[in-house]
């Protein structure tokens, strides 16, 4: 890539941007699309909508969040929902603050940054132009231009909706510039930009006796009261606030139950009627989403205080809990790793997802219904089938407690774990074991925890540490069975045409001698026991699988046995069963002979090239199962 020609291609695409013309040209232009009159919570959630939205099982993913947010679609669907979408539609839920409220390290200022990056970029296409009068402090919308009797009759005929009055700057301008005709007043195509303050602004709140309310409205600018000669001439004043600046677009509230009280009484009349008091002018009109965040402690103290009664009653708060999606956790793991200066470090399959089954424990209740534990229960979370339980149970659970994902252990910790662990360590590869090890030392250290959940804590390692040996038992046996799909498939296609007989009371024709015989039923049992397949239950499971084919059939389709979840899984236990043995000596064994090297060599090398193990993992996982299998 040729720097200076990207950087000339990124100017040229600005300049082609740029718009210029009277409010006469702008009107024109509405007639044509007026869509750049939208509100600034409208533009927000068009933006969100524009990168496509997929429906799962009656749910909605918005595709805006999948890159940067994992595990969080119902609390988005929510947000998206209940907030955005409504408040688009100018229902009263836009005259709010949204407040999102949920533990440190979930997701919320990822959250607000992505809605602000996604501004910027959307504010650079057709759907999300933004056009202001030029030279305005508040990039203010043009149509604040036509007098307050005419607007029922231009809406109409535009197909526009016309809310707020021109700035104190605006009024001035049109009279002194431009002498009272709208017509001739200049307007441009602006750029959203939190960096050059147009349409995005962030407040963060600081030392209470030492940050000014001005931060939020402006100030006057003491330099030319002398020379226009009143603190009420707006060219005395300075239209620099977050609020002037987030106008048309988004203004996030870092911390904003730490402000000072001043601070937040502005807010009462922004977010009810659009408008807010700065200097010695009538009420400033502002067009914005006002997006704030906070802990849940401190959310609990503001709302004890009834002194904060009308300004809670402006808000929507949107719980954002931790993600409780193994899966979806690992994902915020290698994202996290990968931002940083040690992707040359290998990290082992499955080292991630032992850490997040860790944190998702500490981040889990314990559910009320019946043979239900946290496995199960983490399990079921992050879509996997759990023998006699169906959605409907799932669903129940994730109604059960309201608070479940509100506390536990943080991303950040776990990540702040595995850096010291690769720092110290200087490892070139870094496996599940290792990972655990990190988080269990680190235990000592964190200063919020309790005695009583260091030993909570402690056990989930172990469940963790249980998980990954059945998962790495698995890689070893699986890697081990030579062609494993082959074998499967025959296997699968054996015990088939046994069911079969079976069910319609035939015989089999042995393949080699041509004779008939009853259905194997020791092979039968010895698959299904596998899978916890009672006798008396073995009928209607055979039954079941049956069924499944002649639905498969009706439709085209060939039944594979990857196509029937427990039957995968029945077929794969059976292979390891009958592997177990050989697994065990090859791997234990301190002096390979010559086929047992020649096996591990052929296992290491489909670790390696199959399942993304490196030689030193690869090795290590082998002595590791071979350990585990000899206890």
């Amino acid at each position: 890539m040729d720097i200076f020609e990207r950087i000339a291609s990124y100017r040229a695409e600005n300049e082609r941007l740029a718009w210029s013309g009277t409010f006469k040209e702008y009107i024109e232009l509405l007639r044509k699309d007026p869509t750049p009159a939208k509100t600034a919570h409208s533009r927000v959630y068009d933006m969100i909508k524009s990168h496509g939205v997929e429906e799962i099982n009656g749910r909605k993913r918005y595709k805006f969040f999948e890159q940067e947010i994992f595990g969080l679609d119902r609390a988005i669907e929510k947000l998206v929902e209940e907030y955005f979408h409504s408040a688009a539609r100018r229902l009263d839920v836009r005259k709010r603050i949204l407040l999102l409220m949920g533990p440190v390290s979930g997701g919320k200022s990822t959250l607000v940054t992505l809605l602000k990056r996604g501004l910027e970029q959307y504010s650079r296409t057709i759907q999300g132009a933004v056009y202001a009068i030029e030279g305005c402090p508040m990039h203010e919308e043009p149509l604040h231009l036509i007098p307050g009797e005419l607007r029922p009759e231009i809406e109409k005929e535009l197909g526009v909706r016309i809310e707020g009055n021109l700035c104190p700057s605006c009024q001035m301008r049109l009279k002194n510039e431009y002498d009272g005709d709208i017509e001739k007043v200049r307007v441009v195509r602006v750029l959203l930009s939190e960096e050059e303050r147009v349409g995005i602004g962030t407040f963060s709140p600081s030392d209470p006796k030492s940050q000014d309310i001005a931060d939020l409205t402006g100030s006057i600018d003491f330099s030319t009261i002398t020379e226009y000669g009143s603190e009420s001439d707006p060219r005395a004043y300075r239209f620099d606030g977050e609020l002037n600046k987030a106008n048309r677009g988004l203004m996030e509230f870092q911390e904003m139950l730490k402000c000072d009280e001043k601070f937040l009484w502005n807010l009462l009349s922004l977010t009810q009627e659009g408008n807010f008091k700065a200097g010695r002018f009538a009420l400033i009109s502002a067009d914005e989403l006002i997006v704030a965040h906070t802990n849940e402690t401190e959310y609990k103290a503001f709302i004890s205080n009834k002194k904060n009664e009308a300004l809670q009653s402006r808000m929507i708060v949107m719980p954002v809990p931790y993600n409780l999606k193994v899966s979806e956790e690992e994902k915020i793991y290698a994202k996290l790793i990968a931002q940083s200066d040690m992707k040359h470090v290998h990290i082992a399959p499955h080292a991630l997802r032992a850490a997040a089954i860790f944190s998702v424990l500490t981040r889990l209740r314990e559910s009320k219904k019946q043979g239900m534990d946290l496995i199960k229960k983490l399990r079921m979370y992050d879509g996997e089938e759990v023998e006699g339980y169906k959605e409907a149970d799932l669903k129940e659970m994730q109604n059960e407690y309201l608070d479940e994902g509100m506390s536990g252990i943080d991303p950040r910790y776990v990540i702040n774990r595995i850096s010291s662990a690769l720092i110290k360590g200087d490892l070139e590869c870094m496996n599940a074991l290792d990972v655990l090890r990190a988080i269990k030392d680190g235990l000592d250290q964190h200063p919020s925890i309790t005695k009583e959940e260091r030993e909570r804590y402690l056990n989930f390692i172990s469940i963790a540490r249980k998980e990954y040996d059945t998962l790495a038992k698995n890689e070893v046996q699986k890697a081990f069975v030579y062609s494993f799909e082959e074998s499967a498939k025959t296997l699968f296609e054996n015990y088939l045409d046994n069911i079969e007989a079976f069910c319609n009371w035939t015989k089999i024709r042995d393949p080699l001698t041509d004779e008939e015989l009853e259905p194997d039923e020791r092979l039968m049992r010895s698959i299904e026991e596998q899978i916890g397949i009672s006798e008396n239950a073995k009928k209607a499971f055979r039954e079941e699988i049956l069924i499944r084919i002649s639905a498969y059939s009706r439709k085209g389709k060939k039944f594979e046995y990857s196509n029937h979840d427990r039957l995968r899984e029945a077929i794969e236990k059976k292979l390891f069963a009958d592997l177990k043995d050989i697994v065990k000596i090859t791997t234990s064994s301190k002096t390979p002979d010559e086929s047992q090297l020649k096996r591990i060599n052929e296992v290491s090398r489909r670790l390696i090239e199959e399942h993304g193990y490196c030689p030193i993992c690869a090795n290590e996982l082998l002595r590791y199962v071979g350990s585990l299998l000899n206890r």
